[in-house]
């Protein structure tokens, strides 16, 4: 699985927000978070369009969550800038006319991701703390191994 780099913006750009005490001007995030301004826009977008990010012109405008950081997943914020989590070859699991145990494997791939990304909220990256399940796949030092 790879994860787009609009994807890994679009959660660090969430996670920002939800440590922020009000709105944010893009430039602002853009700039604390090393994101280039133009991608920035697109995604602040598709967050605003999918509920998560709520916008405000003017002078006192800028971005910020729409919902409390506690009831937006990682899975959410992904869904909103690339669409489903898991495709094989441009479909979803298990929209596949496959059968058998390959077609089990990656519906069994998919549940894994969205545990993982479903079950993480921004709340919890913003308090740099993951959810006990998802920490103790981190515990294993082949975790961390590059075969």
């Amino acid at each position: 699985m790879r994860i787009s780099a609009r994807a890994e913006y679009a959660v660090r750009a969430a996670v920002f927000l939800a440590r922020a005490p009000g709105r944010l001007s893009s430039p602002r995030i853009a700039a604390d978070e090393d994101i280039p301004a133009k991608f920035l826009e697109g995604i602040l977008t598709s967050l605003v369009r999918a509920g998560i990010v709520a916008s405000r012109r003017g002078a006192n405008g800028g971005y910020e969550l729409d919902r409390p950081a506690g009831a937006v997943t990682v899975a959410d914020v992904i869904r909103a800038v690339d669409g489903p989590l898991v495709f094989v070859r441009d479909q979803r699991p298990s929209d596949m006319a496959e059968e058998g145990a390959l077609l089990q494997l990656w519906v069994a791939l998919r549940a894994n991701v969205r545990s993982v990304l479903e079950g993480t909220t921004l709340a919890d990256l913003a308090a740099e703390r993951l959810p006990p399940d998802v920490a103790a796949l981190t515990s294993d030092p082949v975790a961390w191994e590059n075969p």
